[in-house]
């Protein structure tokens, strides 16, 4: 089940004190990035962020599904309605993951 574009707008809009949030459309869902880092995915209505241990450390309550069938596990979000907490969330989490590769 594709997410709903209203709800993936809401999402962007709750972690936007993290930086530029942007949603693009990947393989039926999406993927959300911060200044141009992906951090995440919406899947089914509902957010994952990647694992670090920054990330984690700030975790309100720690579950750690699949977004999708044979993907590895990512935390998934239930407190979407928080914006700060998702905002610095999104931030820390950023902090400790690489930079995009850059494309010849």
């Amino acid at each position: 089940m594709a997410s709903n574009a209203d709800l993936v707008q809401y999402i962007v809009d709750q972690c936007s004190d993290a930086g530029n949030i942007e949603a693009k459309k990947m393989f039926g869902d999406y993927g959300i990035y911060c200044n141009g880092k992906i951090f995440g995915l919406i899947c089914d209505n509902r957010l994952f962020i990647k694992p670090t241990e920054e990330g984690r450390a700030m975790l309100r309550k720690e579950e750690c599904l699949p977004p999708y069938e044979g993907a590895k596990d990512y935390f998934y979000i239930e407190d979407i309605d928080d914006r700060d907490y998702l905002s610095t969330l999104v931030r820390e989490t950023c902090k400790a993951l690489p930079e995009p590769k850059k494309r010849k």
